[in-house]
């Protein structure tokens, strides 16, 4: 053993992450000590962020198949059919602890990463989106945190050139110290293109591309399956540095590489580095892997072994090629100025083994670092389940007009203009539906198909009832495609969650899939990619359990997708869905009431569906001129987004029976609100269909007008909704903490 390397002891190996018993099977495993290197090799391949340890057998209960899924969950990135011989590559991953500990680095590796993930599989990505969650406006920390990330996310996507084109927004106190940055990115390729990861052939050379090794991102993944206590200034040094630039580069060569037909298989370097990437491909070959780390590129001189295995620079990936390409491969790399270097081989001895300066550093089964890591069953107490609250007992002390204006100028409704204007949402000229309504659309190539794109998911109902929420997170997300016309296929997600070593957040995880996995299987919307991302806490307090659900649809004409804003004077405004005034867990009790108990809205999955078919069925027949599903503030939110997006005013005459601050505010589900002149046609198309619906008012004038209410010009509703978040960003530290008043700190 190198007399640099420290001797491994029960303790060093505590320090990198593993548990005593982890220790024990290691030792048992390769029936010895492992050298220095090897214990990190297994402490990266081990965790929680890259085994899936705690959530494997979970995960495996999700629907992940259908028709037009080309690849489900296992590779870097799903894929489905679109038609006329096109893939969509499309995942989703968290960059939670490093976004917290640098926001700005931590975010835009964050994307980064995703992107890599998408462009490897031998996609051109065309897209990205984002859900960010932040601690509470009050916090000392979340102003910096908000433009830090913002920034990140924009420099690395606008830098790239790909648009930033939706995404997600919101507050609580749980994420005090510990937000979250979940990143998803979309591509296209042609189906008969797809690029994997499994590497193939005995003795073929093992390539390293792009940007050259540095100590940046040592131990990233192990920081990332560990929970913050007070040392996040401390783990700095875990957090990964991008440069868009290279990647840009990188993906250009990698795409020309594929064209040429030297690939053979191809992983990102992402978290746990040459580590990871290097054994996913051997064992998923069923072959062995020898690396010489020699002639590795790196920016930093005197990098030890156990350094470059572990490192997470960004911009790198790892191949394997035909040997008798290399020559070309090479060529095509040095041609867009990047790093190339051979830097092993495959082999049949199902052996990973690396060598440097002459020494063997580490010697192992390749296939048990992945498929014998430790799998965990771990008990879980279910949440427990809370009464139906009755509407006539959670009444704010305002009027529905005040409290309509309060709601929109509340942090998770009000606008997040300020957030995606710094964006560049417009790049590559495709964007048909831009940030700031219900899904995203982009136009794949010329057109005139197109997808619909969107990313949801409602913690506060997680929270007060796992199942239901991981329904509803499914179901709206479904919705938000649907509404723009388009026809939901798949789902990536990020399950973001607490430590699951307590049996109450394990509770949480285990209720929220079994939610997600339920309407996923009702709606025909397969699981095709995800993410997990566990130890979400800061000193022994969990966020808030937060499946987010990134949703993808197709389009067949992107001139039929539907417009949010109400758009043609005169229209009749009609409420699609059952109404009941249902105000457990809404914004309207959490925000204006101050009350966080009572069980959230039940999902109907068969009305979800034959709601969401009919009005699907209408956009695309042309009888609709405006449409918007209902969610968070419920019908009055809805309309009064609806009336800021058209730039005109309704005036609403008639309500489903109930008390009214409960019809206006309530979120029963399975809801949407349509604008037609052809109201008579739609009613009797709906009560053949056997959907509900009622005619509520028509589109018109300057002013949202509710029943008994003083008119709400348009200017009173944008001056709510649009001034809270740039008066916070620009140091106003009252500007969002009305939602936030009535919440302990």
């Amino acid at each position: 053993m190198s007399a640099t390397e420290p001797a491994v002891t029960p303790e060093l190996a505590a320090a990198h992450g593993l548990k005593p018993d982890e220790y024990e099977r290691l030792l048992k495993l390769i029936g010895r000590r492992p050298s220095f290197t090897e214990l990190g090799i297994f402490s990266a391949m081990w965790n929680e962020h890259c085994s899936y340890k705690s959530s494997r057998i979970h995960l495996r209960k999700l629907p992940t198949k259908a028709p037009w899924v080309i690849r489900g969950p296992g590779e870097n990135a799903g894929v489905i059919d679109i038609g006329d011989g096109d893939a969509c590559v499309f995942k989703m991953e968290s960059h939670n602890h490093p976004s917290f500990i640098e926001p700005y680095q931590g975010a835009a590796t964050g994307v980064g990463g995703i992107l890599r993930d998408v462009f490897t599989m031998g996609a051109r990505p065309i897209a990205c989106l984002n859900l960010l969650r932040f601690g509470r406006p009050t916090h000392p920390r979340t102003r910096r945190l908000v433009a830090g990330v913002v920034a990140g996310i924009g420099g690395y996507g606008n830098s790239f050139g790909v648009p930033t084109v939706g995404g997600s927004t919101e507050f609580d106190t749980s994420y005090d110290g510990n937000i979250l940055v979940n990143a998803m990115a979309v591509g296209l390729a042609r189906a008969d293109g797809i690029f994997y990861s499994a590497a193939a052939g005995v003795g073929n050379p093992i390539v390293y591309l792009g940007s050259k090794t540095g100590r940046d991102g040592i131990h990233g993944a192990t920081m990332a399956s560990a929970s913050f206590e007070a040392d996040a200034e401390e783990k700095r040094p875990t957090v990964q540095v991008g440069d868009p630039f290279s990647e840009k580069l990188l993906l250009e060569a990698c795409l020309e590489l594929m064209a040429s037909g030297a690939v053979i298989a191809i992983q990102d370097m992402g978290a746990a580095g040459l580590t990871s990437s290097a054994v996913e491909m051997g064992a998923k070959g069923n072959l062995g892997v020898e690396l010489d780390l020699d002639a590795v590129p790196c920016r930093e001189a005197g990098m030890s072994a156990y350094e470059m295995m572990l490192s997470e620079s960004q911009e790198r990936m790892l191949m394997v090629l035909k040997p008798e390409l290399e020559a070309q491969a090479e060529a095509i790399f040095k041609k867009w100025g990047l790093d190339f270097a051979i830097i092993g081989k495959t082999t049949d001895t199902l052996r990973f083994v690396v060598k440097h300066e002459g020494e063997v550093k580490a010697d192992l089964p390749i296939k048990q670092l992945g498929d014998e890591a430790p799998v965990y069953d771990r008990p879980f107490t279910p949440t427990p389940k809370q009464p139906a609250l009755d509407p006539a007992s959670i009444r704010a002390p305002l009027s529905d007009r005040e409290a309509l204006l309060r709601l929109l100028a509340t942090p998770n409704l009000c606008s997040k203009r300020w957030v995606w204007e710094q964006y560049d949402h417009l790049i590559l000229g495709n964007s048909i539906r831009p940030p700031g309504g219900d899904a995203a659309v982009v136009r794949v190539k010329e057109g005139p198909k197109g997808l619909a794109l969107t990313t949801d998911v409602t913690a506060r109902y997680c929270a007060a009832d796992p199942y239901e929420g991981g329904k509803q997170a499914v179901a709206e997300s479904w919705r938000n495609i649907t509404v723009r016309g388009a026809t939901p296929l798949a789902l990536t997600d990020n399950l973001n969650f607490g430590n699951p070593e307590r049996p109450e957040y394990m509770g949480q995880f285990v209720g929220c899939l079994q939610g997600i996995g339920e309407a996923a299987q009702a709606l025909d919307f397969p699981i095709v990619s995800g993410n997990v991302s566990l130890y979400n806490e800061t000193q022994g307090a969990g966020i808030l359990p937060t499946p987010a659900i990134g949703g993808v649809g197709v389009i067949a004409d992107v001139a039929k997708a539907a417009r949010t804003g109400f758009a043609r004077d005169g229209d009749a405004i009609l409420l699609v869905g059952k109404t009941s005034g249902w105000l457990g867990q809404s914004a309207y009790a959490h925000d204006l009431c101050g009350r966080a108990d009572g069980a959230p809205p039940p999902v109907d999955l068969a009305a979800e569906r034959r709601n969401g078919d009919f009005v699907r069925e209408l956009i695309l027949s042309g009888r609709v001129s405006a449409a918007h599903d209902l969610s968070d503030g419920g019908l009055a939110v809805a309309l009064a987004e609806m009336a800021l997006a058209g730039g005109m005013g309704a005036e609403i005459t008639d309500l489903p029976e109930g008390p009214r601050h409960a019809v206006l505010f309530g979120e029963d589900q399975a809801r949407y609100l349509i604008a037609t002149n052809e109201a008579p046609l739609v009613v009797a198309l709906a009560t053949q269909a056997r959907v509900p619906i009622l005619p509520i008012g028509r589109v018109g004038g300057d002013a949202l007008i509710l029943p008994g209410e003083t008119p709400i010009l348009l200017t009173e509703l944008q001056e709510a909704h649009e001034t809270p978040l740039p008066a916070f960003m620009a140091g106003d530290d009252n500007a969002l903490t009305a939602a936030f008043s009535t919440q302990a700190p």
